[in-house]
């Protein structure tokens, strides 16, 4: 059963027409024990095929053990966005709602291995001496 609309896959491909470089969604999930996991893995799939430049791999998130320590996942349902490397970009729960258009302008900042930050900024963040651990947390209410 497909999660999103005709409307919404016919903008996607055009969307996705323009990616520079390839992306691949890297989604941990497991079947049991996990409300939102099948949701999570369906949504993601259904994005990755509307694009020849998007790529998905699925991984179980309690048998997958090398592959949950490379990505530093620690919950799931989640999507790893990578693109020509891993720029440490995580959605943990469904990305539906208001989080799916940040999962649509992820892949594409992604693609195209921009941050989108300004120069200033890129330059004091450029200037910090020791591991800084950003997390967004993203809720309608």
């Amino acid at each position: 059963m497909l999660i999103l609309s005709e409307d919404i896959r016919h903008r996607l491909k055009g969307e996705f027409k323009g990616l520079p470089r390839k992306v691949k969604l890297v989604v941990f999930t497991q079947e049991f024990e996990c409300a939102h996991c099948r949701e999570n893995t369906s949504l993601a799939q259904e994005v990755a095929s509307l694009s020849d430049k998007l790529d998905i791999e699925v991984y179980n998130f309690a048998l997958d053990k090398e592959m949950v320590e490379r990505y530093g996942v620690d919950k799931i349902p989640a999507i790893v966005v990578e693109g020509e490397k891993d720029y440490g970009v995580r959605f943990y729960g469904v990305p539906a709602g208001y989080e799916f258009t940040t999962l649509i302008e992820a892949i594409k900042g992604v693609s195209a291995g921009e941050s989108g930050l300004a120069s200033k900024t890129k330059e004091t963040l450029a200037g910090l001496k020791e591991p800084l651990h950003i997390q967004v947390f993203v809720t309608p209410t």
